[in-house]
């Protein structure tokens, strides 16, 4: 039996997904800049993509024409263009931002970037759960704090920021603060809406919510000023230059469009899955460790992940047993390649926590009998290899 545990890595490309691509790669394949009757089509394609998003994000049709939303290639160059876009533009109002030290690398590395160049940076520390705190944000905020980037959901914990509230904190202070959040695994599985985040800039993918890889999107609030990262063209309102690459954008925004319309109802399925799994593993596994909230219901939380340990393992090498009988997890992010979780050490978890976790994330194809496997076989796993020592 194949299990596919590792869907904050990547996730399956959905059938219908798949048709809106072949169908734009087989008839509508005009460039959407060209002026004739297939650029056209083309390019009404691209605006129905781009609409589908952010209708996603709360967008009305006046916002959507003003092209708040931008397609990029995904949701690193979402977060470098962000980050490098806007501060370097702000740099004469101040030069001091504030990040968090759970960040995804593509929002850590360019702003260590930024901090090699002379920028003063804050990396705000995770309390025990591995959320940032309003207060701690608060705290950090100084009338020189130009930009700040949060994360919305934690990639290896699962855990939600309060972003809404940091935006709020930002105007009660009065501040000019540009706030930059990283949406990538939130959007089809938690709400995300531009007015209730109160985000200046929102990143997202859309290979995270079974859609092609590739592509992404980045939101930009009116007034905020980005210095484009790839020129050569008029594209994107003149954002970021190159041919769009149409066919997954539009795989993008049917993913996008099925996936709200489904998200309630696929919530409720995953809540459901991950009580169930959590029972199991708690009955076969007795030393399994939770990192984080074991209650389905909770806020706190995107049902999605669910980061577990086996103290006194190395996950490494119970990847690699889980590998060979058909099981795909993780030990922290994907584009780490197996290094020390950064996140679950800003936690400040124990080292046998740390050094035995695995990553579980789910998707709407995860099941009840693949939940039942994956308890089977790691807890064969943790015998088998308690019995080699």
């Amino acid at each position: 039996m194949n299990v596919y545990f590792d869907n904050a890595a990547t996730t399956k490309v959905r059938d219908e997904t798949i048709e809106s691509i072949n169908r734009v790669m087989r008839n509508d394949y005009g460039n959407p800049s060209s002026m004739h009757a297939f650029g056209r089509q083309a390019a009404t394609d691209l605006f129905n993509a781009r609409t589908n998003i952010a209708v996603a994000l709360g967008l009305n049709f006046g916002e959507i024409k003003s092209k708040h939303l931008h397609f990029t290639s995904g949701g690193t160059e979402a977060n470098n263009w962000a980050i490098l876009g806007a501060t370097d533009n702000l740099s004469r109002k101040g030069r001091h931002i504030i990040t968090s030290a759970i960040e995804h690398s593509a929002v850590l590395d360019p702003i260590k970037k930024l901090e090699n160049q002379g920028w003063e940076v804050t990396y705000l520390s995770p309390d025990s759960e591995g959320c940032i705190p309003v207060g701690t944000f608060s705290e950090a905020l100084r009338d020189d704090t130009v930009f700040a980037s949060i994360m919305l959901v934690n990639n290896e914990t699962g855990v939600i920021n309060p972003v809404g509230e940091y935006s709020q904190e930002i105007r009660r202070r009065g501040l000019n603060t540009i706030l930059h959040t990283d949406a990538v695994q939130a959007l089809c599985k938690i709400p995300v809406s531009v007015k209730t985040l109160g985000a200046d800039l929102i990143s997202l993918s859309s290979h995270k919510l079974h859609g092609p890889k590739g592509v992404g999107a980045l939101y930009i609030n009116r007034g905020v000023k980005l210095t484009p990262l790839i020129l050569g063209g008029s594209q994107e309102n003149n954002n970021r230059g190159g041919t769009e690459a149409l066919p997954a954008a539009v795989g993008f925004g049917k993913a996008v469009r099925l996936g709200i319309l489904e998200m309630n109802e696929v919530v409720a399925s995953i809540k459901n899955l991950r009580v169930y799994l959590i029972e199991q593993l708690k009955k076969e596994i007795p030393k399994i460790v939770l990192i984080n909230n074991e209650d389905s219901s909770s806020e706190k939380y995107s049902p999605f992940i669910l980061p577990i340990s086996l103290p006194g393992y190395k996950s490494e090498v119970l990847m690699n047993y889980l590998d060979g009988e058909g099981i795909c997890v993780s030990r922290s992010a994907a584009c780490k390649k197996g290094a020390r979780s950064r996140t679950l050490e800003a936690m400040k978890l124990k080292n046998d926590i740390i050094d035995g976790a695995l990553r579980i994330s789910f998707s709407r194809y995860s099941t009840k009998e693949e939940a039942d496997y994956f308890v089977k076989i790691l807890k064969a796993a943790s015998e088998s290899i308690q019995k080699a020592r």
